[in-house]
């Protein structure tokens, strides 16, 4: 049996991480915005900056994005073992 991944907001991924988003728990607005953006479950993003309540700037497929700690609080990720 495989070991359980622990899934948390990325908002709690602390800096040079590397998670893969597992789902989004927002409205489809913000879902949309977010999958224009490539952050998809299944995809793998690394977290570049993350200071606590303030942006997040992750790297997906060679693109910085920079999102809002409320959005990033709404992607949940699972972290690597």
């Amino acid at each position: 049996m495989g070991k359980m991944k622990r899934l948390i907001p990325l908002s709690m991924v602390d800096k040079n991480k590397e998670v893969t988003v597992v789902g989004i728990n927002a409205g489809r607005g913000l879902q949309s915005r977010l999958f224009s953006l490539g952050i998809i479950p299944g995809v793998t993003i690394k977290v570049l900056n993350n200071s606590g309540p303030g942006p997040v700037i992750i790297s997906i497929k060679d693109t910085k994005v920079v999102l809002g700690w409320g959005v990033a609080q709404k992607i949940i990720v699972s972290e690597f073992p």
